[in-house]
């Protein structure tokens, strides 16, 4: 990581993520790993590791890095793992999830969103991502089934059919709701899915076409 990106993404990490209560060394260093500055517009390269959210056109945005490490966690990452992305976005929370060893299956619905990760995916030489423009809704089932799943888009209920990817003992990191979102976390038990609420967010709605 270039110098100067790599004295703000320490501060990410001892000044926001640390302070906030982000525990799990992994993550840590997986986000200290993944130079941020390349998955958001060259403009806005300034404000990669500060806290806050930030667009990357066509409406979405990049999620503030507290967001991926909170998700993340709760993901419970372990390698090899097999991890189905509703969202690709920047691509960022992908890549973090790639560096954690996981393998991830990522729908994207705006194809020049899902190109533009791709670009940054083959730079980078992440080759744990597969990237897919598609509907989210519908997931991958091809794919099918996840240990888990990270939804990085707001539905108004939790999609069915992202539950019936999730192997059983599996469990899904998704923001439900419209004008009052919470971040949830389901676990698939017997079939039968366990929802607890994490903490109140704010993500772009996701779109069925």
């Amino acid at each position: 990581m270039e110098y100067g990106f790599e004295t703000l993404c320490e501060k990410m990490i001892e000044e926001q993520l640390r302070p906030m209560g982000i525990t799990s060394e992994a993550v840590l260093e997986a986000m200290r790993s993944v130079p941020r500055h390349l998955f958001v517009p060259g403009h806005l390269i300034e404000y990669a590791y500060a806290d806050t959210p930030l667009p990357i056109g066509a409406g979405q945005t990049i999620s503030q890095p507290y967001i991926v490490a909170y998700m993340t966690e709760q993901l419970e990452p372990f390698p090899g793992m097999k991890v189905l992305e509703i969202g690709t976005g920047s691509g960022y929370q992908a890549a973090i999830l790639a560096k954690l060893g996981c393998e991830v299956y990522s729908v994207e619905l705006l194809e020049e969103l899902a190109d533009r990760a791709r670009e940054v995916f083959t730079n980078l030489h992440i080759g744990n991502i597969k990237v897919k423009h598609g509907n989210g809704y519908t997931g991958w089932p091809e794919e099918a089934p996840f240990d888990a799943v990270i939804v990085t888009a707001a539905p108004g209920a939790t999609p069915d059919r992202l539950v019936e990817q999730l192997k059983d003992g599996g469990k899904m990191i998704i923001p439900v709701g419209s004008t009052v979102q919470w971040l949830k976390r389901i676990d698939k038990i017997d079939g039968n899915s366990v929802e607890k609420d994490l903490l109140p967010v704010r993500f772009v709605p996701m779109v069925e076409w």
